[in-house]
């Protein structure tokens, strides 16, 4: 997914208003059918439909410059936007009577990355899937470290949005572990851009919605690849509990590699469409309590280990599982592969796919919420509007930050006097020591169900990420 704004919630097609059909450059590459309009006009959420004039299916970086060249030049500029997986919600990777550039096209098996193991960096095509990258630095037995929940994404939609999951509270988000990229600009130029180099634009368009330039080629970090992850969930009917556990394990150096939360409403069986986790002995247990409390909540963490740590990984966990404090008796732990634990919600996603049940409307939210008023936010959303209400059946996953890491998608602090604002630092910010006052925020992301604003004094950012 790459995204774009502005992007009005329908539209109608209407004629081009420029002549680039004629144009040899665009040859067997530029498409008006009805059927790559129509497909591009669509997108995961499926909310929405803004329908492009036209659909380019570039085979190289000049097809996409080239285009862009041709726009700027123009006497009346046409909108562009570039589309990878279409993972967007509302439209954000459509162009209203524009040419959307369908990045997946420029994908070929046998280039588009390049893996330095002395470096620990990924050279790749902004085109690639997540899920194609790990397979592909998984050969030389490293992999990148931050990742989003789910990886059929493409690297330049992520990149273009900033890239948030578990493991971002240790890593930070996807983008604060990039080396280097190559963008193109809206007057159609390559400018490699890293923060030595072009750094104004590096910053501008790592979270930039797409605004700044297409992301076409990036260097990511990699470091050595885990074998396993040793998987463990465990239930609270306490918020603050909670909260203050995840606040603690997230100021711990070197312990977790992934920490998520989650929360669960009377609607069955506790598993949902993203996995399928917990023993279906213990089902009746885990639907009894929620019925008792109406809403309870789930801690996820994750552990990664190889030969050389598995003999010390049960005792740290069991050490950590001690520490905290959820309802005793709802801890469930499972022990899988490095690759399944990534990449877990793609059976879930197959499953509705083979059900008719994955192309349908998906709307979805992330809040970033400040620690001082999440309370807040469970009493007045969560519990009295959400459980009231009984309005989602999707998953509510919660997670919690410390934005310590820049470049980040962190939303100023409400606390301002207090905490410095975390929003791309500028360059003689970026190896500042932080002051002992992080501000920290939690996310929740709530998906396939409704859209919920935070309403107070300090009402949190919202920003779509995936």
């Amino acid at each position: 997914m790459f995204a774009t704004l502005l992007a009005p919630i329908t539209t109608n097609t209407s004629s081009l208003p420029w002549n680039i059909l004629s144009n040899d450059n665009f040859a067997g590459k530029l498409s008006t059918a009805s059927s790559s309009v129509e497909s591009a006009a669509t997108d995961f959420g499926h909310i929405t439909k803004v329908f492009p004039s036209a659909v380019l299916n570039p085979s190289s970086v000049q097809d996409i410059t080239d285009l862009i060249k041709l726009s700027f030049d123009s006497q009346s500029s046409f909108p562009l936007a570039a589309r990878g997986h279409g993972h967007s919600h509302r439209g954000q990777a459509a162009a209203k009577d524009g040419v959307v550039v369908n990045m997946r096209s420029m994908v070929n098996s046998d280039r588009g990355i390049k893996v330095s193991r002395t470096g620990l960096f990924a050279d790749v095509d902004s085109a690639w899937l997540w899920i194609e990258v790990l397979n592909k630095t998984l050969e030389l037995g490293l992999t990148p470290v931050s990742w989003t929940d789910y990886l059929y994404l493409t690297v330049g939609g992520t990149l273009s949005n900033g890239g948030i999951s578990g493991q971002t509270f240790r890593y930070g988000p996807q983008i604060s572990n990039v080396l280097e990229m190559d963008v193109i600009t809206g007057k159609g130029e390559i400018a490699t851009c890293s923060k030595d180099m072009n750094s104004d634009l590096f910053y501008a368009a790592l979270g930039g919605l797409g605004q700044f330039g297409i992301i076409t080629r990036a260097r990511i970090k990699l470091e050595l690849a885990p074998k396993r992850a040793k998987w463990l969930r465990f239930l609270y009917t306490d918020f603050s509990k909670f909260t203050r556990d995840q606040e603690r394990l997230i100021s711990e150096t070197d312990g977790l590699h992934f920490l998520e939360g989650s929360v669960m409403l009377d609607h069955g069986s506790p598993d949902n469409w993203r996995s399928t986790y917990y023993p279906p002995s213990d089902h009746m247990r885990i639907v009894s309590m929620v019925k008792q409390h109406g809403v309870i909540y789930c801690l996820e963490v994750v552990k990664y280990y190889d030969e050389t740590s598995q003999h010390s990984v049960n005792e740290e966990m069991e050490e950590l599982s001690n520490s905290l404090n959820y309802v005793r008796g709802f801890m469930y732990e499972k022990d899988t592969t490095y690759t399944d634990f990534l990449n877990r919600v793609r059976t879930g996603e197959l499953k509705l796919k083979s059900k008719g049940q994955w192309d349908v409307p998906h709307p979805w939210l992330n809040l970033f919420v400040p620690k001082s008023e999440i309370s807040k936010f469970d009493c007045g959303v969560l519990k009295g509007i959400i459980l009231r209400n009984n309005i989602t059946t999707g998953p509510l996953l919660t997670g919690c930050r410390r934005w310590s890491q820049t470049p980040s998608t962190c939303p100023l602090s409400p606390n301002a006097r207090n905490t410095r604002p975390v929003i791309f630092t500028p360059r003689s910010d970026r190896r500042r020591k932080l002051p002992v006052t992080v501000p920290r925020f939690h996310w929740i992301q709530i998906g396939d169900s409704i859209s919920v604003t935070f309403a107070g004094d300090n009402p949190p950012t919202t920003k779509i990420l995936k």
